[in-house]
């Protein structure tokens, strides 16, 4: 199933949806007190003014105030944009200096608004401030998760045939599934279910979208989009995650455990 809604791809999109989250930030940012930068966040060891300061690229520490991270971030911010609207850029041109990241600039640009909307909610979390979860950037999150899942499934640990679907329930929509099974070498990998490559067994009612269901045990999780990336960050152990499971809770953990793509 596609994520709904899509995430962007076109370099004028993603530049939107950087500059989304990271005014996102910056808006967090200037709402902060003297107190609230202080506060721990999901990823540990870091307060509310290391996630500011990664995002207006500076180091952790130092003897900055919060509110000198904070008009940092302001400053440098619109420079950044104004570098990334130039025309004569495309998406395999070098990225600009400003923006930092080596290679070309769509995939700077993709490692950044993931990176940038997990530390968005990361304040977001810390100063019970949601929202932003039916954002591009969010619906970038949950598919570059989702596009890892067959691959770190395949080393959970599971049997053979074993197949299991995960299901972001919203606000951003999207569902991916996977069937373990052996290669020549006898290894294991993770086989896509809704590729339309293998037996077809049902067709989704709403979608229309063929549904790949192999013999085995069939496993589904069920997560809102926060929770989902949430995990996907690696900001949430899977034993504190709220889902539900139709199926085994023990595959449904493995899977789980294994989810993170973002440090």
């Amino acid at each position: 199933m596609p994520t709904r809604p899509l995430p962007p791809e076109a370099l004028d999109e993603l530049v939107e949806a950087y500059g989304a989250t990271a005014q996102a930030v910056l808006d967090l940012g200037l709402t902060c007190r003297p107190d609230d930068f202080e506060r721990p966040t999901q990823h540990e060891g870091r307060t509310v003014l290391d996630q500011i300061a990664r995002v207006a690229g500076l180091p952790s520490g130092g003897q900055r105030t919060g509110h000198d991270v904070v008009q940092e971030l302001a400053h440098v911010l619109p420079r950044r944009l104004r570098a990334l609207r130039d025309p004569e850029l495309t998406l395999d041109s070098p990225t600009p200096g400003i923006v930092g990241g080596a290679g070309s600039l769509g995939s700077t640009l993709h490692r950044q608004i993931i990176d940038t909307w997990c530390l968005e909610q990361d304040l977001r979390e810390a100063l019970d401030r949601p929202g932003n979860l039916d954002s591009a950037a969010a619906a970038m999150v949950v598919t570059a998760v989702l596009t890892d899942f067959p691959a770190q499934a395949a080393g959970a640990g599971l049997e053979p045939g074993t197949s299991v679907i995960i299901e972001c329930t919203g606000p951003v929509l999207a569902r991916e599934g996977v069937r373990i099974t052996p290669t020549s070498d006898g290894s294991l990998r993770g086989e896509a279910l809704f590729s339309g490559r293998a037996h077809v067994d049902e067709t989704d009612d709403t979608t229309g979208e063929v549904i790949i269901v192999p013999p085995g045990s069939i496993t589904t999780i069920r997560l809102t989009t926060e929770a989902l990336t949430r995990r996907g960050a690696g900001r949430v152990p899977t034993a504190d995650l709220r889902y539900s499971v139709v199926g085994d809770e023990g595959v449904a953990a493995r899977v789980l455990d294994r989810l993170a793509i973002v440090s």
